[in-house]
């Protein structure tokens, strides 16, 4: 048994952030319904990356969407909107991320939620909160990333502001409102009252950076200097931390000591024996050791290191980690209602020493009305 089964959880959210903590529940064990608009749907089912669909949907929203249910509703439709209210009588949790305001005209605002469910709990996904100056501006994930500084973290010095290659706010407010939504649930149990959960994109991206912020904060305001040669990784790290060429690939460095890294390597990095000016000189450093490190192979160098306990891995891509056999599945293989199959990651979480997995690939509109109609309004 999951431990949020029986928990219904109806998902009126769009795009990612709020869609992908559906994606969480749903594999704790949560029924998850979306809510779609009729035909159409959601409208991440015609968003794609790189162009991949999977039948009249995009493989991006099959991979947000896996184990969900849906229910095709015109929330502008009177008698629509009244077998909406039915099945929040009957839910757990509802979520959406509509502009503010939005959800108080379609008349399910969180104080009509709790007259119609005084037990619900309500999560809200915003870009820049429910109120104040920024609340009606546009929170999608590289807005907002460019926004909070962190374009500023990777890269080198001499690039200019470098983005995140995911969409990392949208990712971890989702993981932050599911946190809320968990915790809700543990409140709701003491109190027997529902609960709001609010989280933004901005509020969320900035957590991310809790320790970049925090040096910032208490080092007089100095902004961050990124190194500017090879191996560079880190804003805030002193060297030997970076990635560094070698002959056929590159190499990872964790935080080590740097005395001991160089008489392994046989760099002569005796004026640096000084702890501070391993962050002072780390591009003049970094540069030795790249020098170095490129004259071997990576797999050379992880023999040589490893053997030691230093901290360093081998720089793979995509092709090479799906070779990797890391003693456990790090994929699942997900089926629609056609039969369609789709290759997907699965979640991270193992409790009792089950993988959560699930095979249920994400659903066509409105495919689940019948049977909502069925057990859950009826």
């Amino acid at each position: 048994m999951r431990p949020l089964e029986g928990v219904v959880v109806l998902e009126f959210c769009q795009f990612l952030a709020g869609p992908s903590a559906g994606l969480k529940l749903a594999d704790l064990g949560a029924r998850v319904i979306k809510i779609e608009r009729p035909v159409k749907g959601e409208a991440c089912r015609q968003l794609s990356i790189k162009d991949l669909f999977v039948d009249e949907n995009s493989l991006l929203f099959h991979t947000i969407n896996r184990n969900k249910d849906s229910f095709a509703a015109d929330l502008k439709n009177p008698d629509d909107l009244e077998l909406v209210k039915k099945l929040i009588t009957k839910a757990d949790i509802m979520t959406h991320n509509f502009r503010p305001g939005v959800m108080d005209k379609i008349g399910l605002a969180f104080a009509d939620a709790m007259d119609i469910n005084p037990k619900i709990i309500y999560g809200v996904v915003s870009g820049y909160g429910d109120e104040g100056p920024w609340s009606k501006k546009p929170g999608q994930d590289l807005l907002v990333q460019s926004l909070s500084g962190l374009t500023w973290l990777s890269g080198r010095k001499s690039q200019g502001p470098v983005p995140f290659g995911l969409s990392v706010a949208d990712i971890m407010c989702g993981n932050h409102l599911v946190q809320g939504l968990l915790a809700a649930l543990l409140k709701r149990a003491k109190t027997n009252k529902g609960v709001l959960v609010e989280v933004s994109l901005i509020e969320s991206i900035l957590d991310v950076q809790f320790e970049a912020i925090t040096s910032y904060l208490n080092d007089g305001g100095k902004l961050q200097e990124r190194g500017d040669v090879a191996g560079s990784a880190h804003a805030f790290l002193s060297a030997p931390y970076g990635v560094y060429k070698t002959q056929d690939g590159y190499l990872s460095l964790a935080m080590g000591d740097l005395m001991y890294i160089s008489e392994l390597l046989e760099v002569n990095l005796e004026k640096y024996q000084e702890k501070h000016l391993w962050f002072e000189f780390r591009d003049e450093i970094r540069t030795l050791l790249s020098d170095r490190l490129s004259k071997e192979t990576t797999d050379y160098w992880l023999q040589l290191l490893q053997e030691k306990g230093v901290w360093c891995g081998k720089v793979l891509n995509y092709q090479d980690l799906d070779a990797i056999d890391f003693g456990m599945p790090m994929k699942q293989t997900i089926e629609n209602s056609d039969h369609k199959k789709i290759v997907t990651t699965r979640s991270p979480i193992q409790l009792d020493g089950e993988i959560l997995t699930s095979r249920k690939a994400a659903p066509k509109v409105g495919e689940h009305n019948k049977i909502i109609l069925e057990t859950i309004i009826n």
